[in-house]
């Protein structure tokens, strides 16, 4: 469904009434395109606190954003992002640093805009003040982008290897990230080497997609697809028929198949006897209702399908040895089950229970099987199911985030798509947000 609010605010007599009304102006959002692969304008190299950790200069140079010179304006209006490295903050006052780089340019970001702000990975030590330091940003980043505005997104990086955080880099510097706010994102140092061609990273990769055939599950795969996978699109046998619309349309195989099945896991191994690379568990379920007027027969099968199933089919095929070394396993968590959401205890459960799985698998797949578990959050996605929401709290769910604005299936199919790229490998056990940093939850 069209988000008319957007269209109108777009316009000059509606961009006039939201502001005399106080309401939200959001922006419309610039997303990837072949015809628009790169945000226009340059990218501005900030520094702030004692000397950095890496050196980015190389890598920064390869995210297909132009560099500015060192005499650079920093009111230039083509300023399509700016990139702050703030690894060597380490006290209150060299968090005085960050306001003192940031607090000039941050009007000159052009619409659609990225601010990324580099961080040390947290660790436990003697240096509490480096610690506070370096938790600070957090505050900063998801404050700067609760304010900034105008379609622009903050993210905040930790690492300690640019090469090994190039993907992300690229991945948040660019539309495809358009969705993506308010986000802490962990990066390891890895041995994971760059693609053949960065324009068809899963070139020779399998892909498997539950849920494919609709709604999210298809922007995934056809995404996936778009980035040189072979998908396989697994849905239930009553949605056969788009499933193999879907699969066809991208040189791809369809799967009828239930994934609460026992044997879910075993069979796919038997029906990919050449393995996978690329595992995305999108199948999902709701059955709404408040705890007190929730039946047991409300609870299971959305227990069953979006976490049961998960478990039961990942545990299988990684002890089948179908996910070749060097693989990505890729879940839908939900905003739901981070925040919590009336008449959704079963949901959120379900949900919640996925970023527990990831956190404490993803670092023995990573060491026994040389797979990255990770998984994305969507909130408020424009979808068939969500258009069936009542429209006050359609509208609710729209404006409720820092872009003012409901989520494309296609944002969270490139957040997925970046998690299985194979240059992601120092990406592992994170749960990333999907939402335009919803007001709700951390």
């Amino acid at each position: 469904m069209a988000d008319r609010y957007l269209s109108l605010t777009a316009t000059a007599p509606g961009r006039f009434l939201a502001r005399r009304l106080g309401l939200p102006q959001p922006a419309a959002l610039r997303r990837w395109s072949p015809e628009q692969p790169c945000l226009p304008g340059v990218l501005l190299h900030l520094t702030a606190g004692e000397t950095a950790v890496c050196d980015l200069a190389p890598v920064l140079a390869r995210t297909g954003l132009p560099l500015a010179g060192p005499a650079a304006d920093p009111a230039d209006p083509g300023v399509a992002a700016v990139v702050l490295d703030a690894t060597g903050v380490h006290d209150v006052d060299s968090l005085a640093e960050v306001h003192a780089a940031l607090h000039p340019v941050v009007r000159s970001v052009a619409a659609s805009g990225r601010v990324v702000v580099l961080g040390s990975p947290l660790e436990d030590g003697p240096d509490h003040h480096r610690a506070a330091a370096q938790q600070a940003l957090e505050g900063f980043v998801r404050s700067l982008g609760k304010e900034i505005g105008r379609g622009r997104t903050v993210n905040l990086l930790r690492l300690t290897d640019a090469d090994a955080a190039e993907s992300t880099l690229r991945f948040l510097l660019s539309p495809r990230s358009a969705y993506v706010s308010g986000q802490v994102i962990t990066v390891t140092a890895d041995g994971s080497g760059a693609p053949v061609d960065w324009s068809l990273p899963l070139a020779g990769r399998t892909a498997l997609v539950t849920g494919g055939a609709r709604g999210i599950g298809e922007a995934v795969a056809r995404t996936l697809a778009r980035d040189g996978a072979h998908v396989v699109v697994l849905d239930v046998p009553q949605a056969q028929d788009d499933a193999r619309r879907v699969a066809g349309e991208l040189g791809g195989t369809a799967l009828a198949l239930d994934i609460t099945a026992v044997d879910a896991g075993e069979r796919i191994a038997a029906e990919l006897p050449g393995g996978l690379d690329v595992l995305i568990h999108n199948a999902g379920i709701t059955r709404d209702r408040r705890l007190v007027n929730m039946p047991a027969e409300r609870w299971s099968p959305v227990l069953d399908v979006n976490l049961a199933s998960v478990l039961r089919t990942t545990d299988a095929l990684l002890a089948a040895g179908a996910l070749r070394r060097g693989g990505r396993i890729v879940a839908t968590a939900s905003i739901a089950g981070l925040a919590g959401n009336a008449g959704q205890t079963n949901y959120g459960a379900s949900k919640a229970g996925i970023a527990g799985l990831v956190r404490s698998l993803a670092p023995c797949a990573l060491a026994e099987h040389g797979v990255t578990v990770n998984a994305v959050a969507p909130g408020f996605i424009e979808t068939r199911m969500t258009a069936a929401v009542p429209l006050f709290i359609r509208e609710a769910g729209r404006r409720m985030n820092s872009l003012a604005q409901g989520g494309l299936p296609v944002d969270v199919a490139e957040t997925t798509a970046w998690l299985a790229h194979p240059a992601s490998g120092a990406v592992n056990g994170q749960v990333v947000r999907v939402c335009g940093q919803s007001l709700l939850g951390a």
